[in-house]
Protein backbone atom coordinates (compact mmCIF):
# COMPACT_ATOMS: atom_id res chain seq x y z
CA UNK A 1 0.00 0.00 0.00
CA UNK A 2 1.55 3.35 -0.78
CA UNK A 3 -0.73 5.54 0.74
CA UNK A 4 -0.57 4.13 4.29
CA UNK A 5 1.63 7.21 5.79
CA UNK A 6 -0.84 9.73 3.69
CA UNK A 7 -3.48 11.36 6.00
CA UNK A 8 -5.52 12.67 3.25
CA UNK A 9 -5.72 9.30 1.39
CA UNK A 10 -9.24 8.83 0.00
CA UNK A 11 -10.76 11.94 1.05
CA UNK A 12 -11.96 13.84 -1.66
CA UNK A 13 -11.26 17.01 -2.33
CA UNK A 14 -14.50 18.57 -2.45
CA UNK A 15 -15.40 17.25 1.08
CA UNK A 16 -12.03 18.39 2.37
CA UNK A 17 -13.29 22.11 1.27
CA UNK A 18 -16.84 21.25 2.40
CA UNK A 19 -15.43 21.08 5.86
CA UNK A 20 -13.08 23.54 5.75
CA UNK A 21 -15.96 25.91 5.10
CA UNK A 22 -18.69 24.30 7.31
CA UNK A 23 -15.77 24.52 10.31
CA UNK A 24 -14.63 28.76 9.71
CA UNK A 25 -17.06 30.17 6.94
CA UNK A 26 -16.11 31.41 3.63
CA UNK A 27 -14.76 34.99 5.22
CA UNK A 28 -12.67 33.07 7.97
CA UNK A 29 -11.32 30.91 5.23
CA UNK A 30 -10.34 34.05 2.88
CA UNK A 31 -8.77 35.50 5.98
CA UNK A 32 -6.63 32.36 6.51
CA UNK A 33 -5.41 31.73 2.74
CA UNK A 34 -5.72 34.69 0.95
CA UNK A 35 -7.26 33.33 -2.82
CA UNK A 36 -9.81 35.37 -4.96
CA UNK A 37 -11.97 32.20 -4.94
CA UNK A 38 -12.21 32.42 -1.23
CA UNK A 39 -12.86 36.38 -1.16
CA UNK A 40 -14.55 37.10 -4.10
CA UNK A 41 -18.19 35.83 -4.80
CA UNK A 42 -16.72 32.56 -2.90
CA UNK A 43 -18.60 29.11 -4.37
CA UNK A 44 -17.54 24.96 -3.84
CA UNK A 45 -17.56 24.98 -7.70
CA UNK A 46 -15.33 27.47 -8.58
CA UNK A 47 -12.58 27.02 -5.40
CA UNK A 48 -12.36 23.39 -6.51
CA UNK A 49 -11.84 24.46 -10.12
CA UNK A 50 -9.21 26.52 -8.98
CA UNK A 51 -7.75 23.81 -6.35
CA UNK A 52 -7.72 21.24 -9.17
CA UNK A 53 -5.08 23.47 -11.60
CA UNK A 54 -3.00 25.25 -8.74
CA UNK A 55 -1.05 23.43 -6.58
CA UNK A 56 0.24 25.97 -3.97
CA UNK A 57 -3.06 27.02 -3.46
CA UNK A 58 -4.27 23.15 -2.68
CA UNK A 59 -1.38 22.82 -0.85
CA UNK A 60 -2.21 25.12 1.71
CA UNK A 61 -5.70 23.76 1.79
CA UNK A 62 -5.03 20.78 2.89
CA UNK A 63 -2.40 21.76 5.42
CA UNK A 64 -5.12 23.91 7.01
CA UNK A 65 -7.30 20.75 7.05
CA UNK A 66 -4.79 18.58 8.75
CA UNK A 67 -4.43 21.55 11.47
CA UNK A 68 -7.92 21.71 11.46
CA UNK A 69 -8.53 17.74 12.43
CA UNK A 70 -5.13 17.59 14.35
CA UNK A 71 -4.02 15.09 11.70
CA UNK A 72 -0.04 14.77 11.37
CA UNK A 73 1.41 17.89 9.29
CA UNK A 74 3.33 16.98 6.31
CA UNK A 75 7.31 18.26 5.97
CA UNK A 76 8.25 20.45 3.97
CA UNK A 77 9.49 19.60 1.08
CA UNK A 78 12.48 21.74 -0.30
CA UNK A 79 12.60 23.15 -3.72
CA UNK A 80 15.64 23.74 -5.13
CA UNK A 81 14.54 26.65 -7.54
CA UNK A 82 12.35 28.10 -5.11
CA UNK A 83 9.68 28.37 -7.52
CA UNK A 84 6.19 27.67 -6.53
CA UNK A 85 4.00 26.58 -8.92
CA UNK A 86 2.00 23.48 -10.90
CA UNK A 87 4.14 21.06 -12.04
CA UNK A 88 2.74 21.59 -15.70
CA UNK A 89 3.39 25.64 -14.87
CA UNK A 90 7.14 24.33 -13.95
CA UNK A 91 7.23 22.22 -17.27
CA UNK A 92 6.59 25.20 -19.31
CA UNK A 93 9.13 27.50 -17.48
CA UNK A 94 11.82 24.66 -17.77
CA UNK A 95 11.05 24.66 -21.50
CA UNK A 96 11.19 27.84 -22.18
CA UNK A 97 14.54 28.61 -20.48
CA UNK A 98 15.86 25.77 -22.30
CA UNK A 99 14.67 26.78 -25.76
CA UNK A 100 16.58 30.61 -24.71
CA UNK A 101 20.53 30.47 -26.40
CA UNK A 102 22.83 30.96 -23.79
CA UNK A 103 24.85 34.42 -23.94
CA UNK A 104 28.31 35.09 -23.46
CA UNK A 105 28.18 37.62 -20.42
CA UNK A 106 31.59 39.22 -21.79
CA UNK A 107 29.21 40.04 -24.85
CA UNK A 108 28.09 43.54 -24.10
CA UNK A 109 26.97 44.24 -27.56
CA UNK A 110 24.02 41.90 -27.77
CA UNK A 111 21.84 43.44 -24.51
CA UNK A 112 18.96 44.79 -25.69
CA UNK A 113 20.08 44.21 -29.59
CA UNK A 114 16.20 43.37 -30.54
CA UNK A 115 14.99 46.75 -28.94
CA UNK A 116 18.07 48.90 -30.56
CA UNK A 117 18.91 46.97 -33.36
CA UNK A 118 22.43 46.77 -32.91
Amino acid sequence: MTQANNPLHGIKLEDLLTDLVDHYGWEELGSRIDIRCFNHDPSIKSSLRFLRKTLWAREKVEYLYLKMNKLPLPAKKPRDDGYQASDKTLRAAKSRAAAKPNKDSNDDTQVNANIWGK
